[in-house]
């Protein structure tokens, strides 16, 4: 079990960008918390605006140049947008979701009195420590103690979702059920939403750190993996 808390606090460009309310700020919530429960992305938004004043959200797709002025901070909370408003364009700052909270000693959690759970880190936040720590910081404020499985942070094994497109569904499905059976206790943490439809193939309970935030169950809704990347693709058709 691994009760440390060890958060790596954003740099201090970060900081300041994050501290500075003249720099514009933008929820971008993405498309697969859209498609799963847009009322929660709206509790989202006004957490934030409530820190930092108006902040729009971007619907937009990240797979799709952000309409946004220069200088804009991109506040994301998909491990996909992370990477993509890190690597692909120019102009803009990125930082989690996490990050922000973990930085907030303000905001209210709720307590789930020391329950032991397990957490699947994202592909897309690999080589992002940053994330990983935030996320543990954000747990161990809701007495929730982190169980890490062998391989994690910056050396975990996908939950089977990236595999989707490479291999057929069968496959995909047994690496989902390879990866659920790996995890060390039932209840698994996840911050991707399609790491929850694979911790739901894969027997375990998934919990979704935006629904802990909130004190909510999580529903894994569509989890057939053909049917969810129909959903995803329609929707970022559309955005």
């Amino acid at each position: 079990m691994d009760r440390q808390v060890c958060y790596r606090r954003p740099t201090d460009r970060q900081r300041r960008l994050l501290e500075n309310l003249d720099v514009p700020k933008v929820l971008a919530p993405g498309c697969a918390l859209m498609l799963y429960r847009p009322e929660v992305a709206a509790r989202l938004h006004d957490v934030l605006a409530a820190r930092f004043g108006p902040t729009p959200t971007l619907e937009t797709c990240c797979r799709k140049p952000p309409r946004v002025e220069p200088g804009t901070v991109v506040i994301n909370v998909c491990p996909g947008c992370d990477r993509r408003y890190r690597e692909l364009y120019e102009g803009i700052s990125t930082v989690s979701l996490w990050e922000v909270l973990a930085e907030d000693r303000s905001l209210p959690l709720p307590s789930y009195g020391g329950a032991e759970m397990a957490v699947q880190d994202a592909c897309p936040t690999r080589t992002e420590a940053r994330v990983h720590d935030a996320v543990r910081t954000l747990l161990a404020r809701m007495d929730i103690v982190a169980v890490e499985p062998r391989l994690t942070r910056t050396h975990p094994v996908c939950c089977g979702d990236s595999f989707f497109g490479l291999v057929g569904d069968r496959e995909v499905k047994e690496q989902m059920a390879r990866r659920g059976a790996a995890m060390p206790r039932p209840e698994v943490v996840v911050y991707c939403v399609s790491c929850i439809k694979a911790m739901h193939i894969g027997g375990r309970r998934p919990r979704y750190l935006v629904d802990l935030l909130f004190g909510m169950d999580t529903a894994p809704g569509t989890v057939e993996p053909a049917a969810w990347h129909a959903e995803v693709d329609a929707y970022i058709a559309e955005h």
